[in-house]
């Protein structure tokens, strides 16, 4: 499990790994929510451009941070998705819960 967390004035970027599992979900949301509490963040952006494969745990650890981003107004935006993993948000609905921007840098609807 590898993946890279980024931390810029007010908007933290993680680097998703290739593989979003139950064996580095908690690790993930623990390390995300440490930093978005300890820094006030903005606007999280999750950057899938390396992430192959997703399961339950990682659709968690989305809507998790979603839900915790929306409490202090904050935002969630999915960044450089392949059709698997946009596949995949559209079946777990997470399209319609945070925003989606294209490889051609429009939002998706």
């Amino acid at each position: 499990m590898e993946y890279n967390l980024q931390r810029n004035e007010g908007k933290l970027t993680i680097a998703m790994p290739e593989e979003i599992d139950h064996h580095c979900a908690n690790q993930l949301r623990t390390e995300a929510d440490l930093l978005i509490d300890t820094y006030q963040v903005r606007k999280l952006i999750l950057d899938f451009s390396k992430t192959e494969f997703m399961d339950s745990s990682g659709i968690g650890v989305i809507i998790g941070r979603t839900r915790n981003m929306g409490y202090s107004g904050g935002q969630v935006i999915a960044v450089h998705m392949n059709r698997r993993v946009e596949q995949i948000f559209r079946v777990a609905g997470l399209n319609r819960l945070i925003t989606v921007i294209a490889d051609d840098g429009k939002e998706e609807k």
